[in-house]
């Protein structure tokens, strides 16, 4: 006879508790149920206080998958080192290998899930404007609404300790889900006047650009990217709720994210896939070269046409497909990439594309994959630890994890890491913006400044900022 699920959630906490009693040591509980929400923001939003600083979104462009994280019931941050990789998934190994798992398993992106990111550079010394978050942050949610294909799984996580108690536990996940499945009422905040809008040191940005393109000319350095940052200030405090239900309308074809830490959120729209893992299939995006979108179909075609001819982003273009097949042939037994680049195009502006796609050698994980290509050329430059060393003396931003690898891995080995660029980070009513380039021989501090401009506009626009032209 089937036991009800309940008495299965039941039977599976007590085996958790009895472990955690027989190792001394704290053991993951995890029970996974179908729902019917098919609103994710609205669950975000549910948790909007209760778990304020503690909730986190992901949405893939084909919209296959949308995570939704609320609550921390266990926080891995490695040492701000080369090893922090392996040791984000020495502890995340650890954790999955004592789990216990009740309700519906072996579906992708349920179950115990570890989301975060790391930082752009390890050895950057930016703790002022990124200090909640530090260098690496990753946790597993305490509930999390997984929508995969168009089905909607509720995952419940509980660390158990040898002295809980069973029925503790249960009656807590009943108020607490009764309380997320009340709240789902979509309402958020209402409208928030920006009151200021300030490039940080423009003229300045402009003139180490101007000292890279003479280093370009006269040294080994082939390219490095150069970020700025645009600082908005709003009436009150911001929304990022608002902020993901404005980038989800307008970026369609972008990885969607947020990741709370403290009273601070970073949030983006970023096109840019840095690896998924699904079984042993792995599949990269090379995205360099970027051009603005036209302002009738005419001139858009136009544009898109020069940016699939110019010289300099071909060139930006095939230093990370170069890269990128290079890691996939360390780890992979087959690795397909097209001959040409083609068009992305989003809403503000459009990149020259190029899919990877590959099989991965047994045992590979995703942290290795993110660990080979993190960062690739279109985020830091050629030859790429000279490259970091001189973004490092040369750029005076307090870059954090924007242009860091942000996402989750699953304890079935599935995972999908974006790179966190078209982002702000939002800091009770203030965000700071972040854009770079890439930086090579021909180019002009002017037109490097332009495209920065653009390349703000995703997040200008989802914050209600001035866009830039």
């Amino acid at each position: 006879m089937a036991i009800s699920e309940e008495t299965e959630q039941f039977q599976g906490l007590a085996s958790a508790i009895q472990q955690a009693k027989d190792l001394n040591d704290q053991v993951l509980f995890s029970h996974i149920k179908k729902v019917n929400c098919t609103n994710p923001l609205s669950f975000y939003q549910a948790g909007r206080e209760r778990y304020a600083g503690e909730r986190f979104f992901w949405e893939d462009p084909a919209k296959e998958i949308t995570i939704t994280g609320l609550g921390n019931v266990k926080k891995i941050k490695a040492a701000s080192n080369a090893e922090r990789y392996r040791e984000v998934e020495k502890s995340w190994i650890k954790l999955q290998n004592t789990a216990v798992k009740t309700g519906v398993t072996d579906v992708e992106a349920t179950g115990p899930l570890l989301f975060g990111g790391f930082s752009f550079d390890y050895e950057s010394n930016s703790t002022l404007l990124w200090n909640q978050f530090g260098d690496n942050l990753f946790y597993i949610p305490a509930f999390m609404l997984s929508i995969v294909g168009k089905q909607a799984y509720l995952t419940t996580n509980l660390l158990c300790s040898p002295d809980d108690s069973e029925k503790l536990f249960i009656d807590m996940i009943n108020e607490r889900e009764a309380f997320l499945f009340e709240s789902l009422d979509g309402t958020g905040l209402g409208s928030n006047s920006l009151l200021k809008q300030r490039e940080v040191d423009p003229e300045g940005w402009k003139h180490t650009v101007a000292e890279a393109v003479e280093e370009i000319k006269t040294t080994d350095l082939d390219k490095i990217v150069l970020a700025r940052e645009l600082r908005l200030e709003f009436e009150r405090s911001i929304d990022s709720g608002k902020v993901l239900e404005q980038l989800i309308a307008e970026q369609p074809l972008s990885y969607i994210f947020s990741l709370e830490a403290g009273g601070d959120c970073f949030v983006g729209a970023t096109p840019e896939r840095l690896i998924k893992k699904k079984g042993n299939e792995v599949f990269s995006t090379c995205l360099a070269g970027s051009m603005g979108r036209g302002k009738d179909e005419q001139e858009d075609v136009s544009l898109g046409e020069e940016l699939l001819h110019d010289q300099k982003n071909l060139q930006e273009h095939q230093y990370v497909v170069s890269m990128i097949s290079k890691a996939f042939d360390a780890v992979c037994e087959k690795v397909m990439v097209p001959a040409e680049p083609e068009l992305m195009k989003n809403r503000h502006i459009q990149h020259l594309y190029t899919p990877v796609h590959g099989l991965s050698k047994e045992g590979v994980t995703i942290f290795q994959f993110v660990e080979n290509l993190h960062p690739t050329p279109a985020m830091g430059g050629l030859p790429k630890e000279k490259a970091v060393v001189r973004i490092r003396e040369m750029e005076g931003l307090e870059r954090g994890f924007y242009a860091g690898p942000l996402g989750w891995v699953d304890t079935y080995g599935n995972g999908e890491f974006a790179v966190g660029i078209r982002s702000a980070l939002i800091q009770n009513n203030e965000a700071s913006l972040f854009a770079g380039c890439g930086v090579v021989e021909d180019s002009t501090p002017e037109s490097e400044f332009r495209e920065t401009g653009i390349k703000f506009n995703p997040m200008l626009s989802a914050l209600g900022g001035n866009l830039n032209e």
